[in-house]
């Protein structure tokens, strides 16, 4: 069966580069599924799950805000965060999410800038709870 190279990238690593049978990746208006031999694509994503199909095992991850390309070979996801299910910590995402509610409850004491700031914040911990909660065993 044909694979696909996807490397996923953030600012402090590549934190996955493998062969795979298909990705699902959160696009700012839905999820993608991305098979081999797909279209030439670039397009944004947004905070959520991003799900890898591999000789039909599924790995997921949770992603931030960023971009994905699309080749026929190879799907690049560029983005602030990746974290492997496994790897979240249900406890500090939570903690995150009361920390930024409570930044935006006050959110006139803060400038445009930092209210953008927590909300990308709160939006990348829910993106973590979601997977995790979602696939927890």
């Amino acid at each position: 069966m044909a694979t696909l190279k996807l490397e996923i990238v953030t600012p402090e690593a590549k934190v996955f580069s493998q062969d795979v049978d298909i990705v699902y990746v959160p696009g700012s208006e839905g999820e993608i599924g991305i098979l081999p031999k797909h279209i030439p694509l670039m397009t944004m994503i947004k905070p959520g799950e991003l799900r890898v199909s591999i000789n039909g095992q599924d790995t997921f991850m949770a992603v931030g805000e960023g971009f994905v390309e699309v080749t026929a070979e190879t799907v690049t996801v560029l983005t602030d965060m990746a974290v492997k299910e496994q790897d979240i910590d249900e406890t500090a995402a939570e903690e995150a999410i009361k920390r930024a509610q409570e930044a935006l409850k006050h959110g006139a004491d803060i400038g445009a800038e930092e209210v953008a700031s927590v909300e990308a914040a709160l939006q990348k911990s829910l993106a973590q709870l979601r997977v995790k909660r979602r696939h927890h065993h």
